[in-house]
C-alpha cells in the first residue's frame, strides 16, 4: 500500500539525491497522522460544544479524582499554558457553568478551580467521543500492532516530556 509521504520520499530522493530523507517517512507520517487527529479531536469535541482547550482543562480536572479540582498553577503544569491564558480559561469555564472558583483552604490567597457536575458530565461525553474516533483511527492495526506503536512513539516522545522547566 502506497501513501502520499512514499510519493513525496520518491520525489525528494529523485531530486535531492545527495540527501538522506529517512526521517521524511517517519515524521512526515506522524505529521499527517497528528492533523488527522486534530480533525478527529475538534469534531468530537463540538459535538459536546467544547473546544480542544476546554476540554484540556476539563479532563484535568476529571483526571484528578473526586472532587475535582486543582489549583490553577496544577492547572499549568497540566496543560502547558501561561498563567495569562490559564486564568482567561477559568473564567470563560466559569461563565459557561463548567467550573467554579473556590477559595484555597490550606493558602488564604489562593484558590481552587472545581469541575461542576455539568463540567464532568461534558468531560466524560467528550472523552467517549474522543476514543471513538481514535478507535476509528487505529482500527487497520492488531491489538500487538497499537503496543508496538505506542511503545515506539513513547520513545520518541519521551525525551520532551522530561525536559525541565
Amino acid at each position: 500500500m502506497e501513501d502520499e509521504v512514499d510519493r513525496l520520499v520518491a520525489a525528494w530522493r529523485r531530486e535531492r539525491p545527495d540527501l538522506d530523507v529517512e526521517p521524511l517517512e517517519v515524521l512526515s507520517r506522524v505529521s499527517r497522522l497528528a492533523r488527522h487527529l486534530d480533525r478527529a479531536r475538534r469534531l468530537a469535541f463540538s459535538e459536546h460544544s467544547l473546544e480542544p482547550w476546554e476540554f484540556d482543562v476539563l479532563t484535568a480536572l476529571r483526571r484528578a479524582g473526586s472532587p475535582y479540582q486543582l489549583s490553577p498553577g496544577q492547572l499549568l503544569t497540566q496543560t502547558l499554558v501561561t498563567s495569562g491564558t490559564m486564568t482567561n480559561r477559568i473564567d470563560r469555564l466559569t461563565k459557561k457553568g463548567l467550573v467554579e472558583r473556590l477559595p484555597d483552604p490550606s493558602d488564604r490567597r489562593g484558590v481552587l478551580v472545581r469541575l461542576t457536575d455539568e463540567g464532568r458530565d461534558r468531560a466524560d461525553q467528550a472523552l467517549a467521543g474522543l476514543l471513538d474516533q481514535e478507535r476509528a483511527i487505529l482500527a487497520e492495526l492488531s491489538r500487538a500492532q497499537r503496543g508496538e506503536l505506542a511503545s515506539l512513539l513513547r520513545q520518541l516522545t519521551a525525551p520532551f516530556d522530561n525536559i525541565p522547566g
